[in-house]
């Protein structure tokens, strides 16, 4: 009985040994296994993205978060009248009552100027950096002369000794100084204007409120100019939103990576990027937004309208650590394939535990580039973590292989391999004509190595 199983063990060991479908078998199963590992850095990645995501906005909270701007906006209090008639029974008549309820109405500026310079740098924590600024808004602009007659509101009804500017803003606790209003020949100065109602605004605006205006500055029939300066710590954008009948915004600052948002873009002929700087200007027309200059009852909610420029990092390490770990199952799968044609090719015998030693190789290059990075720029740790492992796979296969041109064919793959998904990374628009080009010639070159191997010998 032992005499019949042996031959048979010999024969399915020599199979396993000699046969090419069973070291394809054994090469698949391999690389399925170590998709394991390679997911574990996937999450790892995520893990510290999430953890950079929360050190950056621990520090633009203590430093000062986004900046947008909605205002100065015109409050002028009104009154409207309700009848209420009420039948006697004892005169056997009716009488009417008249009630006095107070609205108000909330007029935008005519033209609406923002001059804005932005100072900015990064902060770091430990191995994380975000983009903070301190800025100075300098607004000008004028009202013209109110009237309501168009929304039903008599002159003899508004009460003009009660008018107040309104300014809405993201980020009070970001402000660094006092805030005065310059209007005709008065100056007003801002005090918070907190009510439960305002944590129900759509908006999320924080509201200022200047004390009441002169009725001489608005009563006028001649424009009403006003000047107002602001400043700010702040973090990640600044925004405005188009109030002015005719808005403009210039924006200068030392940034060298600016990201136009909102609902507008500079002007393309006066925008200016440099290495350590920019420039740009906005022009909007209130034909270019739909929404009117008065308004009555509330504040509406404009925050889609706004524009302005957002401050980035643009060097993202664990989105390109990302990216290049996606090309994780490709490494492991071509590499592998190299080792499978040298051994059918050579007759060489590759063990599966030295496979999967290679494999665990080429997958601690995502974790040497995900901490190298942390404390480096991405093309120096990857540098040093495909370098590192492309020597260690080479020395490696060398006394595996026992030749040298086998190893040095290798490492000249391995840094072909890692130098192409090193292009692919930084690439936007064309990584996916690359990346294909990329992989149709490698696939020419696998059928062109491969089609001397005896493929029956199964």
């Amino acid at each position: 009985m032992e005499n019949i199983n042996k031959p048979q063990q010999n024969k399915f060991g020599n199979w396993v040994k000699t046969s090419i479908t069973a070291r394809m078998l054994m090469v698949g199963f391999l690389v399925i296994i170590l998709l394991i590992p390679l997911s574990f850095i996937n999450s790892l990645i995520t893990e510290r993205a999430f953890r950079q995501s929360d050190v950056v906005n621990e520090i633009n909270e203590k430093w000062g978060e986004n900046v947008l701007v909605y205002g100065p906006i015109l409050k002028i209090p009104y009154k409207t009248y309700t009848e209420t008639k009420t039948y006697n029974e004892k005169t056997k008549t009716f009488f009417t009552e008249v009630e006095t309820h107070i609205k108000n109405a909330y007029i935008f500026p005519e033209s609406l100027n923002a001059d804005v310079n932005v100072d900015s740098k990064t902060l770091n924590r430990g191995n994380f950096e975000s983009a903070v600024f301190t800025t100075t808004m300098d607004f000008s602009g004028h009202y013209i002369p109110t009237d309501l007659t168009s929304k039903g509101i008599k002159n003899e009804d508004i009460i003009w000794d009660k008018a107040t500017v309104i300014l809405k803003t993201s980020n009070l606790k970001g402000i660094k100084s006092e805030m005065l209003l310059k209007l005709n020949q008065n100056t007003y100065s801002f005090q918070t204007n907190f009510n439960e109602n305002s944590t129900q605004n759509s908006d999320y605006l924080d509201v200022l409120e200047s004390g009441f205006i002169n009725p001489t500055d608005l009563s006028s029939k001649n424009n009403a100019p006003f000047s107002l300066s602001m400043a700010f710590n702040g973090s990640k954008q600044i925004e405005l939103i188009p109030i002015g009948k005719t808005t403009t915004m210039t924006m200068a600052s030392n940034w060298a990576d600016p990201s136009f948002i909102g609902n507008y873009l500079p002007n393309d002929e006066t925008k200016t990027i440099t290495k350590d700087s920019f420039n740009a200007e906005w022009k909007v027309l209130h034909i270019n937004r739909a929404f009117s200059q008065q308004h009555l009852n509330k504040i509406p909610n404009l925050n889609k309208f706004a524009f302005g420029t957002k401050f980035m990092v643009m060097v993202d390490e664990y989105q390109k650590s990302e990216r290049s770990a996606k090309y994780g199952f490709l490494v492991i799968g071509l590499t592998f394939l190299i080792f499978f044609l040298i051994q059918t090719l050579s007759k060489i015998n590759i063990h599966p535990f030295q496979y999967l030693m290679i494999g665990l190789a080429l997958i601690m290059f995502y974790t040497l580039l995900v901490s190298i990075s942390e404390h480096s720029n991405f093309l120096k740790a990857y540098l040093i973590a495909g370098s590192s492992v492309i020597v260690l796979i080479t020395l490696y296969s060398k006394s595996i292989l026992k030749t040298l041109k086998f190893p040095l064919f290798i490492g000249l793959s391995l840094s072909a391999l890692y130098a192409f998904i090193y292009v692919i990374i930084q690439l936007e628009n064309y990584a996916l004509l690359v990346g294909s080009v990329g992989l149709f010639l490698i696939l020419t070159i696998v059928m062109y190595v491969s089609r001397k191997i005896d493929w029956n010998n199964g």
